[in-house]
């Protein structure tokens, strides 16, 4: 565990394990310790980074709003000040699947392998209207319940919650010290409104990105699927066939894990670590596996 500077904000980070470089970026408002599984099965035979973004776990809070461009630079950055400047296979879950696939688009030399854990996915994304207007208004809800101690009160409450609603397999698997560590404060309240505020931006911002900078030549790429048998049969397969679909997009490989909910890393584990140690090799385009636990 350390902790760095990077454009004047402090970022928690950590790093375990020996071997060629993987980075791990969890999803909105997510830190550090939920990747926790997945590490203990990679460190043996990688070189694992994990970090927060500003705001959540242990790093310090900025004012400044998320963008895409900004958090692939920000995996760079933080790569860079721990002195690892060997291509690196970066895993996304989430919302930061798109980070991980901006920065092997703007960072291709850096870039060896890309792992997206139940990706977000936005075929068709738009600009909002009134940016400032509703940025201004998620600043202000912010303060008003940071101001009302409602991080405090209900911070790790809210974290449990949205835990046993994103698992098939259980519940909140983290102590009680590090939940409410990281979840009980104003900063984390207000960097995850900030996320979920700029979200629509992050998608447009991708998609641009599509369109002028492609992915390097030959880079392996694994979506790895939840497949959550709680949903009705028609959202399940909506949902896999929309992976199965930003899979062939990025010329990848589509893994199905299940039965597992949207914190893949949290039910499978395995699944995740084999996709990463296995994305170096990647089947052929087209290719689709399945695995399924108990």
């Amino acid at each position: 565990m350390t902790f760095v500077g990077i454009g004047g904000v402090v970022h928690h980070a950590v790093v375990d394990g020996r071997g060629p470089l993987c980075v791990l970026s969890p999803g909105l408002g997510m830190c550090w310790f939920d990747w926790d599984p997945v590490v203990a099965l990679l460190s043996s035979h990688r070189t694992v980074v994990r970090f927060d973004r500003p705001g959540l776990g242990l790093s310090g809070y900025t004012r400044a709003w998320p963008t895409l461009a900004g958090e692939a630079r920000r995996i760079a950055a933080v790569l860079d000040v721990l002195g690892l400047d060997g291509p690196a296979t970066v895993v996304g879950h989430s919302l930061a699947g798109f980070h991980a696939e901006a920065f092997a688009r703007l960072f291709p030399a850096r870039a060896a392998g890309l792992v997206l854990v139940d990706s977000s996915v936005e075929e068709h994304p738009r600009p909002r209207r009134a940016r400032a207007v509703r940025n201004a208004a998620t600043r202000a809800c912010a303060t008003l319940a940071s101001a009302a101690g409602l991080p405090r009160v209900a911070g790790p409450s809210l974290r449990r919650a949205a835990v046993r609603e994103g698992r098939v397999g259980g519940g909140e698997p983290a102590s009680y010290d590090l939940v409410r560590r990281a979840y009980s404060t104003s900063r984390w309240l207000r960097a995850a409104l900030a996320e979920n505020a700029t979200y629509a931006d992050q998608a447009v911002a991708l998609a641009a990105l599509r369109r002028s900078r492609p992915l390097p030549s030959g880079l392996p790429v694994t979506v790895l699927a939840a497949d959550d048998p709680r949903r009705s049969p028609h959202r399940r397969q909506h949902w896999l066939a929309r992976q199965r679909a930003l899979a062939a997009a990025l010329d990848g490989t589509l893994r199905v894990s299940g039965p597992a909910g949207h914190l893949l890393m949290l039910d499978r584990p395995e699944d995740v670590a084999d996709a990463v140690l296995h994305t170096h090799a990647c089947p052929p385009l087209g290719n689709e596996q399945r695995t399924h636990g108990g």
